[in-house]
């Protein structure tokens, strides 16, 4: 099989394709053929192995992993002898976590255990890249939304909308009738309101802090804001989120002894729930997961570039089957 191979911290670092020899599972895994699956923020921490406190998860010095990636669509190849939740020719899509579970490559194993709790069946109206898009970035925010409890007729601010977990942001909330105001450059403008983005501010040409609405949620996509900033924008009960906790951290624990406006940040380890949730709006045509570029595994290094380069829209594919 073909996998993408790393030895030491990097951007792309050293990120090779080699030939490796395919893995037998164990009666308690299942052997995972991937055919689709994305680079994302997550594996650019990982493979850069920044920022540094992340290194106490994926090794000190250099990787623990030299097989790195988060998500994955794909089928069930191979199945342990005392795996029963699973059977050969299932068509699933996974979230492996942060730290990630070795998908960037044509085949990996997962304990049936973890399998159970990371992955669901594809839907039936998605073909493996549109369902790769619907991982990573989309279950940060079904988590982020479903831990808040949007109600019909609030109002959310969406911050670096046309991004992975941007664009499901703006998905999400309006599948529960919130009005949304996504932030982000103009150029994707006609892409936000055909997600369904009642307003759009363009970051580049106008301070969106100005704005004269007044929101229950304001969720920051890409850590590039804050509370402080953002806490004029919030109804007197607000909340606020950020995919960067570091920014946000202290407001964590200070803003609750303030009372009102609050930050959030949900932890969950109940991935399935999210993609659950995501499974079902894609069904009902509620979600539509936004695809910015499509790679080969032999180009893999041009993907994490691009998307280290903070310009990409949506999410980055990896096609395992080109």
């Amino acid at each position: 099989m073909k996998a993408a191979v790393h030895t030491k911290y990097g951007l792309p670092g050293d990120l090779r394709i080699k030939e490796l020899d395919t893995p037998t599972p164990k009666d308690n895994e299942v052997l995972i053929r991937v055919h689709a699956t994305t680079v994302n923020r997550s594996d650019c921490h990982v493979l850069s192995g920044k920022p540094l406190f992340m290194r106490l998860f994926t090794g000190l010095f250099k990787p623990r992993a030299s097989i790195i990636g988060t998500d994955f669509t794909g089928e069930i190849a191979a199945a342990g002898s005392a795996v029963q939740s699973f059977k050969v020719g299932d068509k699933i899509m996974g979230f492996g976590g942060a730290i990630g579970c070795g998908s960037h490559a044509q085949y990996f194993l997962l304990p049936e255990s973890k399998a159970a709790r990371a992955m669901v069946t594809m839907p039936g109206n998605l073909n493996y890249a549109q369902a790769a898009a619907c991982l990573e970035g989309a279950v940060y925010a079904a988590i982020q939304v479903l831990g808040s409890k949007p109600q019909a007729g609030q109002k959310a601010m969406v911050y670096g909308a046309s991004g992975a977990i941007g664009s499901a942001y703006v998905q999400f909330f309006k599948s529960y009738g919130v009005s949304v105001t996504a932030v982000c450059k103009m150029e994707q403008a006609a892409l936000m309101r055909s997600l369904g983005a009642e307003k759009v501010i363009d970051y580049t040409k106008e301070d969106f802090t100005t704005d004269d609405e007044r929101y229950d949620m304001i969720f920051d996509a890409v850590g590039k804001t804050s509370f402080a900033r953002c806490k004029k924008l919030m109804k007197k009960n607000g909340i606020f989120g950020s995919s960067n906790g570091a920014i946000n951290f202290l407001w964590l624990l200070v803003a609750p002894l303030l009372g009102g406006k609050k930050v959030v940040f949900y932890f969950s380890p109940r991935i399935k729930e999210a993609l659950e949730f995501i499974k079902g709006l894609t069904e009902t045509g509620n979600f539509t997961p936004v695809i910015d570029r499509i790679y080969p595994l032999d180009k893999i290094a041009e993907a994490f570039t691009y998307v280290a380069s903070g310009q990409k829209i949506g999410n980055v594919i990896i096609n395992m089957d080109t």
